[in-house]
């Protein structure tokens, strides 16, 4: 039958709605990361209690079960020392004679437009693991020097 004899209740031909796509490997997270994700998952509990349409209450039950998931494979990291990079630090370092500060996170508590950077990020790769004055070998042959570690408040 050609789509244009269908009635316009017909959903057959509306695009399938999948689940929300679960990052894998572990679900590293900072304080800051697991308070997050707990508020998301009871801030979606208290809509589902809400007067909503049947698309709504089936868009918030999918993003429910995605931070459901999340909350229940999070895994808290012990507090950085600072003395090496590693999930929960604020690094800065040095890239082509410009300096730059991050703070490396989780993965649902990334935002690098404030410079909060995911550990799963390839940039991050490269640096966890190393200390103050560690130089390391970037692709296209550029170098990137640890100037500072330190924990981030977010991650006490």
């Amino acid at each position: 039958m050609s789509v244009a004899f269908r009635r316009e209740s017909d959903e057959e031909h509306l695009e399938p709605k999948f689940e929300l796509p679960i990052p894998p490997g572990p679900n590293l997270v900072t304080p800051r990361g697991l308070s997050l994700i707990e508020a998301r998952v009871s801030e979606l509990e208290a809509r589902l209690t809400d007067p909503l349409s049947e698309e709504e209450r089936s868009a918030v039950k999918r993003e429910a079960r995605y931070w459901r998931a999340r909350q229940a494979s999070a895994q808290l990291i012990a507090a950085p020392t600072g003395e090496q990079v590693a999930i929960g630090c604020r690094v800065t370092y040095q890239r082509e004679g410009q300096s730059r500060t991050i703070e490396i996170v989780g993965h649902d508590e990334s935002e690098p437009a404030t410079d909060r950077v995911g550990f799963t990020a390839p940039l991050v790769r490269a640096m966890l693991g190393a200390q103050v004055g560690d130089e390391i070998d970037l692709p296209g042959g550029h170098i990137l020097t640890i100037i500072a570690v330190e924990p981030s408040v977010y991650a006490r």
